[in-house]
Order: structure tokens, then sequence, then C-alpha cells
């Protein structure tokens, strides 16, 4: 089943896509796409409904983030040891955790705009995981049934604050709209192997990404599993698990985003994202 939040920026209303490609409407059934309604229980109910009986969306409306009201963004670094390498950094022996401000969250499609004072802001390909049950020291055998689904994440970081200076993770993760998220929640049933899915991006029709989920340090289960002995995951957080090599930071020389450029980025069988990078 395929989930999306639709409508204006702060005004977005549930649906679900169709077989036949056709936004349904969901605004009678959940009031939106969070918190209890990402239950196993909910999302069931939800699948069992006929598409066909509910009101057709017309048009191209606008997709937001497909989750409403995320309580945390989780963001997990250096997960594939050969993105550590073009960073320069040893790969990490355990799972390097940071916190994305939920306020980055934006749609898939909207565009960028780029902090004030930006000159290396970058892009990074994700396989984001969204939690559907309160989750609290979950075995790794478990923690894969507390997944409501799957999405695409753009994990923009603009590096010199995030590496210069202070170097804070957090100022360089949490700029507005560097996380956009979708098109759409897929849910965990439609993804019966999240280590088996191809990551890309392109930058102005160009390939900088190319990987898999395959080759991750931490795989999802054992990430949703460690982080829940150190917090409390609820329904509707987000956990960003790390992107592969090809971001401008590895480049040489280095390939930061500017104006009018193009970003693309996709996860095998989640869909495609597109961001317009503005001033």
């Amino acid at each position: 089943m395929k989930l999306v939040r639709y409508g204006p920026p702060g005004g977005e209303k549930p649906g679900l896509l169709a077989a036949d490609d056709s936004l349904r409407d969901l605004s009678g059934e959940i009031e939106d796409l969070s918190g209890l309604a990402l239950s196993p229980a909910e999302l069931a109910r939800l699948h069992a409904l006929d598409p066909s009986s509910l009101p057709r969306v017309s048009g191209d409306p606008r997709f937001g983030p497909p989750v409403g009201s995320v309580g945390k963004c989780i963001g997990v670094g250096l997960n594939y040891a050969d993105h550590a390498a073009e960073a320069g950094m040893a790969a990490p022996d355990e799972p390097i955790l940071f916190m994305k401000a939920n306020t980055a969250l934006c749609g898939p499609n909207d565009d960028l705009t780029l902090p004030p004072g930006s000159q290396k802001t970058d892009w990074e390909v994700e396989l984001a995981v969204v939690i559907g049950t309160l989750t609290r020291r979950v075995s790794e055998a478990k923690a894969l049934d507390c997944v409501a689904g799957y999405a695409v994440m753009n994990d923009l970081s603009e590096r010199s604050y995030q590496l210069e200076g202070t170097g804070q993770w957090l100022k360089g993760k949490s700029c507005d709209g560097f996380a956009p998220l979708g098109p759409w929640l897929v849910t965990a049933d439609e993804v019966p192997d999240p280590q088996r899915l191809r990551l890309w991006t392109k930058v102005n029709d160009e390939i900088m990404q190319d990987g898999s989920t395959a080759t991750m340090i931490f795989p999802v289960g054992f990430l949703v599993s460690y982080i829940s002995r150190f917090m409390t995951l609820m329904p509707g957080d987000v956990i960003a698990t790390g992107t592969p090599p090809g971001v401008g930071m590895g480049r040489k020389p280095q390939v930061f985003l500017k104006k009018a450029d193009v970003v693309e980025v996709g996860v095998e069988g989640l869909g495609a994202q597109r961001q317009q990078v503005i001033a």
C-alpha cells in the first residue's frame, strides 16, 4: 500500500495510490497519516478498503511528507563503509546517531532554498524507516515488526555548518527543507527485504550516487533495535539510515549545490523525488 499526504503545506490530507495510480482521498477514514493511524491494526483496516470506493482526487496536487506530526527524525551517520572512506572517516564500530529537526521535513518535490551563507549544501539519498508502534528496547529479531513502512529521504547537509567551526551535525542537517520525504510511504508488507534496495542520486541529470542497501554496515533491524535502547520510538518517528558513496563532499574536486541545480533521488520500489535549488 502506498500512502500519501497531498495538498498545500500545512493543509495536507491523507490519501492512497490505487493500483491504477489514481489518487484516492482517505480523509473520511483517518484524520492524518500520523500516530495511531500508522499502527498495524489501522494499516490493516486501510489495506482492506476498496480504493474504488474512496473519493478520487482530481488534478495534480502537491505531495507533502507522507507522515504527519513527526516527533523525531533520527539520522544514522557513516552507515556505508565506502561513504565513510570518501568522507575521510573510519567506519564506525557502532551506529553514529544524530537528530534532524522535524521542521526540516518537507514534500518530496518542494523547492530547496539554500540557507543564508550556504556554500557547501550537499545531497544524500537515504532509505527512511517509519515507526508504527511504540518501540522500547526491542530485540533485533522483532525490530522490523515495529516498522510501519519505508520512504525516500534526501538527507541534505550543509557541510560547513556540520563539520567546520564548532562542527555540530545538528546544525548542518536541520535547515528548513533539508529533509524531503516521500513521495509516498510504502507499507512494510510491500518491502520484504529492506536490505536489497537500490538507491540513486542525479544532479542536473548526472548520476552521482548509485548504491544498494545491501552494503549498509548496520542493517535496518539492528538500527531500530539499537536506537530503541537509548530512546523510546513513537509511531511516526522517522529514521534516516545512511547514504552510499557519491556525495558532493567526496568528489574530487568537491561539488556542492547552487542556484538552479536540480536534484533527483530515488529508492527502488519507493519512488523518486525532485528538488529545484533556489537562492
